[in-house]
Formats: structure tokens, C-alpha cells, sequence
């Protein structure tokens, strides 16, 4: 056993020497040398998985304090920054729910109840908002990708970046009609409407003193610099694949590990990697249409794509708390999800306005089965971390419902 072994062990380095000399002969001719061939390199993106940092970036001119992160946290939960006064940030984004919703698109003003208890009041001319309702836990993190940070101010949000930086995505939901704003405000004049009502409340008034310089302290600017700095803090950046990620080789188990490394092998770290298992990509799947919203709807949506059937990849972080999945809620559970890979790497249509030609090239390299899904899901639940903020302000200075219209 160990003669053979050596033989093939010399055999092996005579073979090195052979090729070595091959590549070397050729320059020590003599005449013209020839043209050495240009090697073109073709980047390969090699996933990179790490946990997420301790650490939460901010931008330089918002920086964290505790007096901004209270004021935030009260005008998250307080319904006088919508139109009608019925909707607050928590309406769609409570902790009891991740700070998601468990309904598949949201119902803005003009409506009662929470999650998916939640219908429009009769009569209503006010449509479902377009888009899932993504959890803001961790969105501190957003960009982030392998071992490199984002710059906060550059951070991409919504499921089609359509603004970058926390202190931008706290003031769009206030100006859409759908999600904050209602029918009776225009687009252009929502947001100083907002700050004349907050204006005028003495609590807001000292609130915002404290946690602003300057002789006008309520302001567009500042509101969206609050919300964002109370963001902020809605980090859960210890779960067991964190603890595991950082030495802890207990924290998951052996089932949880193949699933990771079938989660690899399969092709879903294609896409979803990274310290936040996202590319921050735009990536072409055929998600079926939800029901509620016919095409005209969607294509008004995405009209800033060049592809309107092209969505960022989301975060697989606490997808326990975050169901229905996709941009557009389509699918309730994670096996779901996965089935709807299965078909669309077999080239199945699952949306009849996308055909095959569009799909993602990526798509095509998915290859799972059922097995494979049940090791995946297991994997998945180890990004779950529920300890994070679930407090609820007990009043908000405006005097309405906190939260709005949601019991």
C-alpha cells in the first residue's frame, strides 16, 4: 500500500516537472518571442456568509441619540403623521408581527384592524398598497454584503430601491395615497402639512428641541432623521446562525448544518448571501400575480425598472415573523416558496405576463428536491432572532390611538 502510494506520489511529480518545463521551453528559443495571449477573467461572485456586525452604521449627518431614537420611536407609533390621522408607521409595521404584517399587500387609510384582521371601511375608493410589507428589523444593515459595510446614506430600500437611506424610506410611505397619506392631500403638500400639525403640539415642540439644534427644529428633514434613528435600534443581529457564524459551533444542529450546506449546493446562495442573505440584486422570477391587484396596478409600481417584473432580493432574516413571502405576499409558507423555485427552475410559467425568456439565468442553476426543502427550512430558522424591541409607547403626544386604527 505505501510502495504504490509513493510510485504515484513520483509518478505525479515527474508529471509536474514535465508541464513545468513545457511552459518554460518555448521562452528560451531563440528568434522573435512569440505574443503572449491576453487571459480575460471572468468574475465569479463567490458567496460570502458572516454574521452580522455588532456594530450599526449610521450616516454622518444624522448621528445616534438617545433623544432622537425617543422622539422617533413616538412618531413611529402616532398617527398624526397621515392624512386622515387613522395610520401610523406600526400600522403596517408592528413588533407583535416582526414589524411586518401578516397580511400579503397592506390596507392603508381608511380602514380597521391589524395584520390580517385588517378591511377597509365602507365606502372606500382608497386601493391595497402594492407591495408586501417588508419587517424594518435590521434594515440598518441594508447593502451590506460580505465582509464590506454600506455607507447609511447609501443604503437601498423597497423592494425596487426606489430611495436610498433610512431617513428617505421614513417619509415615502407619508406621501403615498395608498399607505399613509389618503385622498385629501396632495403628494407635494403632504409632508408640511405633517410638520404644521406637529408644530403645534407643545410635546413635539420640546421633543424635537431636545434632539435637534437649530431655531426650527420641526422639520421634513428632521421628522425623516427621527424615524430613522429609532430604525436604527430595531436590530436582531444574535441568532443561533450569528452565534455560530461567530464560534459557537453548538449553536445549530447537525440537521440545521446540512441544510446550510445544501443551501449552498442547491443554488439558493446565489442570490441570498451576505452578512443579511440578500445580493441586493434585481432579479427576474415570474412570482404569480396576486389576485388583488391587477396588472396596471403592478406595472405603475415598477415603472422605475427597466424590467417591471424585476424585484430586489429580500433578506432571509426572521422569516418567522415575516410571511406571506415575495414581493407581493403570494406565498404563505417557506415550502411554498420553495416548490415555486422547484417549478421555475424546471422553466415552468407561474406568471403568464413573464415568460421564459425574461427569467433570471441564475434561476436555471436551482436545483432542489423534497428533501432538500425540509433541510433548507430547517436552516432557515436558525436566522429567527426574537429578542429584539417590542415595546409600545402607552400614548403618543398627538392624543390619538397608538398605532392608529388597528383595534
Amino acid at each position: 500500500m505505501g510502495e504504490n502510494t509513493s510510485s504515484k506520489n513520483r509518478f505525479a511529480h515527474l508529471q509536474g516537472l514535465f508541464l513545468i518545463a513545457a511552459v518554460f521551453i518555448p521562452l528560451g528559443c531563440g528568434g522573435p518571442k512569440a505574443k503572449e495571449p491576453e487571459i480575460t477573467k471572468t468574475k465569479v461572485d463567490v458567496p460570502v456568509f458572516t454574521a452580522l456586525p455588532q456594530e450599526v452604521p449610521y450616516p454622518q449627518d444624522n448621528p445616534p441619540s438617545r433623544d432622537k431614537e425617543i422622539l422617533g420611536k413616538l412618531l413611529f407609533y402616532d398617527p398624526i403623521l397621515s392624512g386622515d390621522k387613522d395610520v401610523s408607521c406600526a400600522t403596517c409595521h408592528h413588533p407583535e408581527m416582526g414589524y411586518a404584517e401578516f397580511l400579503d399587500i397592506s390596507i392603508g387609510p381608511n380602514a380597521q384592524g391589524m395584520g390580517s384582521k385588517r378591511n377597509f371601511l365602507e365606502p372606500n375608493s382608497i386601493p391595497f398598497v402594492k407591495r408586501n410589507a417588508q419587517t424594518i428589523l435590521n434594515t440598518a444593515f441594508n447593502g451590506m454584503q460580505g465582509h464590506q459595510t454600506v455607507e447609511a446614506k447609501n443604503a437601498p430600500m423597497f423592494w425596487d430601491d426606489r430611495v436610498q437611506s433610512l431617513e428617505k424610506q421614513a417619509l415615502e410611505p407619508i406621501k403615498a395615497l395608498e399607505e399613509m397619506r389618503g385622498p385629501h392631500f396632495t403628494e407635494e403638500e403632504i409632508l408640511q402639512v405633517v410638520v404644521g400639525r406637529l408644530q403645534h403640539i407643545p410635546e413635539y415642540q420640546e421633543l424635537f428641541k431636545k434632539a435637534f439644534d437649530g431655531e426650527n427644529p420641526i422639520s421634513v428633514s428632521n421628522l425623516g432623521k427621527a424615524i430613522a434613528s429609532f430604525e436604527r435600534t430595531l436590530v436582531a443581529n444574535n441568532s443561533r446562525f450569528d452565534q455560530y457564524m461567530n464560534g459557537d459551533r453548538s449553536a445549530i444542529s447537525l440537521l440545521e448544518k446540512d441544510g446550510f450546506e445544501q443551501f449552498k449546493k442547491v443554488g439558493c446562495a446565489n442570490c441570498h448571501n451576505g452578512p443579511m442573505f440578500s445580493d441586493y440584486k434585481f432579479h427576474v422570477l415570474g412570482v404569480p400575480e396576486n389576485k388583488k391587484l391587477p396588472l396596471p396596478d403592478l406595472g405603475r409600481a415598477d415603472k422605475q425598472r427597466v424590467d417591471s417584473f424585476a424585484f430586489r432580493t429580500p433578506s432571509l432574516r426572521n422569516l418567522r415573523f415575516t410571511a406571506p413571502y415575495m414581493h407581493n405576499g403570494s406565498f404563505m409558507d417557506l415550502r411554498r416558496v420553495l416548490e415555486f423555485y422547484e417549478d421555475i427552475a424546471h422553466r415552468k410559467i407561474r406568471n403568464k405576463n413573464v415568460p421564459k425568456s425574461k427569467f433570471d439565468p441564475l434561476v436555471a442553476e436551482l436545483k432542489l428536491s423534497v428533501k432538500e426543502m425540509s433541510q433548507i427550512i430547517s436552516f432557515l430558522n436558525t436566522l429567527n432572532d426574537p429578542d429584539f424591541d417590542k415595546s409600545i409607547p402607552e400614548r403618543v403626544p398627538s392624543g390619538l390611538p397608538v398605532g392608529g386604527h388597528i383595534q
